[in-house]
Formats: C-alpha cells, sequence, structure tokens
C-alpha cells in the first residue's frame, strides 16, 4: 500500500499542473495515467506546435450550464500567468490569428516544461497505470491499480472526456463521479467537423478541399474563420467553433462573402461585361470550383445581361445566407474536446472540490465547462488544475 497526500488521476495538461502546484506547496502527490507517454493531447494539438493558451482569454469564452463558474479559477490564473511560465522555460512561441500562441518549435518543449517543473517541485508521474477501483472507505481513498493499491488523502480526477478514443480517452472521469453520486450533464463531441446527407454531402464531397473565409451562424452566435468542405461535410475553424451550438435538426446560416456587397458587384460587372455568364462573375467573389457548384445549386445561369436586379439580390442573399441542415458531426473520433461533463453545480469554483464527497477534486475537459477554439481549452486546463493545486 502506497500512501499518498494527494492522487491525481489523468497525466495531461489540467492533471500535471494541478501535480505541479500542489507539490510546490509540500504534499506527497503522484500522478498515475494508462498511456504509454504522458500529456498525448497537448503532443498532436495544433498541428504539432500545441495553441497552449489565447491571449484574449475571458469567461466569454467558455460554454457550460453555469457561465460564470470559470470565472474565479481563469481570474486566479490568467493566460498571462502561463505564458510567463513558458517564457521561464525560455520556450520560443508566437501569436497567431485571433490571439492564439503557438510554440514556435514543438508542443514536445510544453511538456517538457511541466515534467520538469512537476520533477522540481517533488511530484512523481507514473505511466502504464490501470485503474481497477476506486472506493472511499473512511476518510480517505482507496484506489486499486495495476500497479498496486494507493491511498490518498485526497484525490483529483483529470481523465479529460471521450474526445479523440483512438488516444485512450474515455468517459471514466463521468463513470467516477457518478459513483460518489455527481450529476453529470450529458456529454457530446464539440470543436468537431458537421456532416451532411443526399445532396448536400454530395455537393460538399465534389468540392472537398476547397476553402472560403465564412461567416457560420446558429441563433445568435456567429464565428467568422475558414471553412473548408470534406467529404462528408464541413469543417474548418468557424464550423469546429459553431459546432458546440448547433443542434441536432437546426440549420446552419453560412456567409460565403462576409466582406462583399455581393449585389453591387454583380451589377456592377452587369454594367462593364454585360455578356459575361453569371457563373463567372461569381468566380470574382468565390473559388472557381465553388462558384462553379452553386451556380448549378441555385440556379444561377445565363448572361448578367439577362439578369434582373431581383435575380441579382436572390443571388446575393443565397450566398450571404446560405442555409444548411447537418445531420450530425463526426463524433469524439474527431471531436478536439468534449462539451458537458461533471455538472458544475458540484463543485466549489475556487477549489473544483466536490461538495459532496470532501477531498474529491475535478478538473479540466471532464467539467461542464468547454471553450472556443483557439487555445481556450487549454487554458481551462491550466486554470482549473492550478485552483485545485492550491487547495488540495
Amino acid at each position: 500500500m502506497r500512501d499518498l497526500d494527494v492522487l491525481v488521476l489523468g497525466g495531461g495538461a489540467a492533471g500535471l499542473m494541478c501535480a505541479i502546484e500542489t507539490a510546490k506547496r509540500g504534499r506527497k502527490v503522484l500522478v498515475i495515467d494508462h498511456a504509454r507517454k504522458p500529456a498525448e493531447k497537448i503532443r498532436i494539438s495544433g498541428g504539432g506546435r500545441c495553441n497552449f493558451t489565447n491571449i484574449h482569454c475571458a469567461p466569454a469564452n467558455f460554454l457550460s450550464g453555469n457561465p460564470r463558474f470559470c470565472v474565479s479559477a481563469l481570474k486566479r490564473y490568467t493566460q498571462h500567468d502561463f505564458l510567463s511560465l513558458v517564457e521561464k522555460h525560455r520556450i520560443p512561441w508566437h501569436e497567431k490569428t485571433l490571439g492564439q500562441l503557438f510554440c514556435d518549435d514543438s508542443a514536445r518543449d510544453i511538456i517538457r516544461m511541466l515534467l520538469d517543473e512537476l520533477e522540481a517541485a517533488g511530484g512523481t508521474l507514473q505511466l502504464e497505470t490501470e485503474i481497477k477501483a476506486v472506493s472511499k472507505p473512511d476518510d480517505r481513498f482507496s484506489v486499486s491499480t495495476s500497479k498496486g493499491p494507493l491511498r490518498a488523502n485526497a484525490l483529483v480526477v483529470a481523465t479529460g472526456g471521450p474526445s479523440i478514443p483512438k488516444m485512450g480517452a474515455t468517459g471514466f472521469g463521468y463513470d467516477l463521479a457518478r459513483q460518489f453520486g455527481l450529476d453529470v450533464v450529458a456529454p457530446r463531441a464539440a470543436l468537431v467537423p458537421l456532416t451532411f446527407s443526399d445532396a448536400n454531402r454530395e455537393l460538399c464531397g465534389r468540392l472537398s478541399g476547397v476553402s472560403v473565409d465564412a461567416k457560420v451562424s446558429f441563433g445568435k452566435t456567429t464565428f467568422r474563420e475558414g471553412l473548408l468542405f470534406t467529404h462528408r461535410g464541413l469543417s474548418g475553424p468557424s464550423i469546429l467553433q459553431i459546432s458546440s451550438y448547433w443542434r441536432e435538426g437546426q440549420p446552419i446560416s453560412v456567409n460565403l462573402v462576409p466582406e462583399a456587397d455581393v449585389f453591387e458587384i454583380l451589377r456592377k460587372a452587369r454594367q462593364e461585361t454585360p455578356k459575361q455568364d453569371l457563373k463567372t462573375a461569381l468566380g470574382l467573389l468565390l473559388p472557381n470550383r465553388l462558384a462553379e457548384e452553386l451556380s448549378g445549386t441555385f440556379s444561377l445561369k445565363g448572361r448578367l445581361a439577362d439578369q434582373s436586379d431581383k435575380v441579382l439580390r436572390r443571388a446575393a442573399e443565397q450566398l450571404g445566407r446560405w442555409q444548411l441542415t447537418p445531420v450530425g458531426t463526426e463524433g469524439y473520433r474527431t471531436a478536439e474536446v468534449t462539451l458537458g461533463g461533471v455538472d458544475t453545480r458540484e463543485l466549489s469554483s475556487k477549489t473544483m472540490e466536490s461538495s459532496k464527497v470532501p477531498g474529491l477534486y475535478f478538473i479540466g475537459e471532464v467539467v461542464d465547462v468547454t471553450g472556443h477554439l483557439g487555445g481556450f481549452n487549454f487554458q481551462w486546463a491550466w486554470s482549473s488544475g492550478h485552483a485545485a493545486g492550491q487547495a488540495v
């Protein structure tokens, strides 16, 4: 039997951050993970360069049943705090669009930084360790593992959600929460490509590989970023963002030319090149393959000279408010994160501790707090891990 002050389940971003802060406070802490290597989601993130935070991070960038829950943790450990840690380790970084911060070289720099911090603080990481059972027979937790039994005064669950199962992701954290009587907000795939059926799927398939700058809306929520056609439907940052808000059976609205006054451009083209085909004129606004496909889909054909203002206005409306109803998403297989999770009403926003089970903490993706695309989910991992690490 190995006795600990704190046992952290999950060696990803949140778990490692929590363990670092815990060890700094002189606590005997062990992180266990079933994987062969730590922090695999960090390694593959950002195309291998890890979008480790966002300079514009704020509570408005997160979805939750309780939108205010994330405020305390984000305020007490900010994106600037994490950036200071990155700079302390002399990791070169750069800012991309919309405040996204990436490593210049490799995501492995962030993993190495976390492991170095954990070792320096006196914490321990143990990999390839399967959890067989968790219980709390008295005022301490007992955890049966493939490498022997463990006892701890406090247990931190940082096991993430089921997104990207090929990396070993599961819903273990939700099962554990339910075991101890906590509510779980029904999880679903988020930041994930949308799929279509029938004619729209065939259209997307023909356009696979074509990308445009677009505004994508669902209800009152709008994102403007890249949109990418795929063999199964739509992807790209704007689609991934809206997927967290989209509800099954409902349409999304796509503005394919967010910067242009389409009617005026087409009207001017009619004046200057009246013999030009309408389909050709659309090529002034869209990639040629997309213009050709949509001219057929929207029945936009014939010479410009033969088009009335009414027809040109209809073309502008169709390009600016293209209504599409997805049939679903690509699911956890390609989802960057999981929406939903342990109900925030069950947790302290200051410490992340369960209100029902003293000494039981939930942090990171396993909690019902989900960030937008662009480094926000990593910042939630750092902030929630830090909050628990300061309290556990």
